[in-house]
């Protein structure tokens, strides 16, 4: 019956009991007895004014919830008012929320999304509510303390190692929903990022250092969790009494105090996390000065001129040579002046040494160091006689080596700036020395300020100061001698700068 439902529970009873009379709560202070268990299928003796005798009649429902709250007058009955409400009707509820999925998992944090309930029940929606619990509790805690009208959220600040249940419900002004629960636990486990090694520009080429000095490489890398750094030099482990590495979160560093030449090599780093592998390939060249020339000898000299030749040195300094750099001192002064520098020849010939004198020569070899330390000096003096007579040694037949003039490297055609001083280049070989004369567009430039001609050991340069558009044109190097001229052109052109 209505009254019995209300004063018990808001669920509703049995049919089948609904023909029985109800069975009147006795009040606690009267004392009464306790009715026998056979006695429970008789009806029920009420309190009233009433002759004992009198066949008992059932009472409407009205009077009987009558009498069930004269007794509450008494004594407070200990039901809360909000248990006696009706629970709210299914329609006024929403459905469950669809397709709860979890979009990012990473080490500290988590994020689900989920679509609209079907059905958001007569009342609407006020949002939705998010809860968690950790494998192993029962109890659900909410995320969000009111409801929340996104559909996704992310959960952040999570340990690493945890397991969590996740369910979201709708909520209506009539109450929540049933919820939505995702199928497994979600577990919080340290990302893996596969490692990369970053080998900064200047390490993809050979490293070069000097003997002595320090050699100190930072190679960063990436990877999740720490990886496993280790280097090699030629396949080999490192000599750990010279070379100290120190590996850090995200980088490496090798340090070697003071460098030698059997540091050179092939170094190798690698960074493994599991079966993943990441590699750099790193090539370092320790250099020194070179050692000199083997020996310099002095094969022919005559009219202004000295042939050399000499050998090249046993050790290169670890690196290739540069070139060898001649120079000669007369013996009255006993002061050295560079011939050449750079020669990439083993043999050269000295001109324009004067008549007279007498000279010794000596040759350095060169690398990126700079020059070697000592350098080999002829045996034998080269004597420029007066009369033109060139002390030889005996069994040497004598040679002429007059020839007419020809250029062995032409002028080229050449763009420079306005205003920017430029020089134009070429060579000649003539015996006798050729008379060297410039010209423009076939005009003899010779004394003037605005040109600077050079003419050493063949090579003739001429200087142009500051050029102007007045300066462009056709520029030609004239070669004279007893057997004959020769000559080369070029096109010189000048343009304006970009800031003007």
């Amino acid at each position: 019956m209505p009254g019995e439902a209300e004063a018990e529970t808001p669920a509703c009873k049995p049919e089948e009991q609904a023909s029985e009379p109800a069975k009147e709560p006795t009040p606690e202070p009267s004392g009464a007895e306790a009715v026998p268990e056979e006695q429970a299928s008789e009806p029920a003796k009420e309190p009233s004014p009433e002759p004992s005798g009198a066949e008992a009649v059932p009472k409407p429902a009205e009077e009987k919830a009558t009498e069930l709250r004269e007794p509450a007058s008494e004594k407070p009955s200990p039901v809360p008012a909000e248990v006696s409400k009706p629970p709210p009707a299914s329609e006024d509820l929403p459905s469950c929320p669809l397709l709860l999925t979890v979009e990012d998992v990473s080490d500290s944090s988590m994020t689900v999304s989920w679509e609209p309930p079907e059905s958001l029940g007569r009342l609407g929606i006020k949002g939705y509510v998010l809860e968690y619990h950790l494998e192993g509790a029962s109890e659900w805690v909410p995320v969000n303390a009111q409801p929340m009208m996104v559909t996704q959220h992310t959960l952040r600040n999570l340990a690493i190692g945890n397991k969590l249940f996740v369910r979201v419900s709708a909520v209506s002004p009539a109450g929540a929903g049933p919820a939505a629960v995702l199928d497994q636990p979600v577990h919080i486990k340290e990302l893996i990022e596969p490692p990369k090694i970053r080998v900064p520009r200047y390490l993809r080429q050979t490293y070069i250092r000097k003997v002595g000095e320090v050699i100190n490489l930072q190679i960063p890398f990436q990877g999740k969790p720490k990886p496993q750094v280790t280097w090699t030099h030629n396949g080999h482990a490192l000599d750990t009494q010279r070379v100290n590495v120190r590996n850090g979160e995200q980088d490496s560093i090798l340090f070697i105090r003071s460098a030698q030449r059997n540091d050179s090599g092939h170094y190798e780093l690698s960074v493994r996390l599991d079966d993943l592998e990441a590699k750099a390939e790193i090539d370092i060249l320790v250099i020194e000065r070179p050692g000199p020339p083997k020996s310099i000898k002095l094969l022919d000299v005559w009219g202004f001129n000295a042939a050399l030749e000499w050998t090249p040195p046993e050790d290169t300094g670890n690196t290739e040579l540069l070139g060898y750099t001649v120079q000669k001192a007369d013996r009255k002064t006993g002061q050295w002046f560079t011939v050449f520098e750079r020669c990439h020849r083993t043999s050269c010939t000295v001109s324009d040494l004067i008549i007279g004198n007498s000279y010794s020569f000596r040759v350095f070899s060169e690398n990126q160091c700079g020059l070697s330390a000592t350098a080999p000096v002829t045996t034998e003096l080269a004597h420029i006689q007066k009369a033109d007579t060139v002390s030889k040694k005996e069994g040497i037949q004598e040679r002429d080596f007059s020839e007419a003039p020809k250029f062995t490297h032409p002028l080229a055609d050449h763009t420079t700036t306005l205003g920017y001083s430029t020089q134009l280049f070429c060579s000649v070989r003539a015996t006798p020395k050729p008379k060297i004369i410039w010209m423009k567009n076939k005009m003899d430039i010779q004394g003037n300020p605005k040109y600077r001609a050079l003419s050493e050991q063949g090579i003739c340069s001429l200087e142009i100061r500051k050029p102007s558009p007045f300066d462009a044109g056709v520029y030609t190097c004239k070669a004279i001698n007893a057997l004959g001229e020769a000559s080369v052109d070029c096109r010189l052109d000048v343009k304006a700068s970009a800031t003007h």
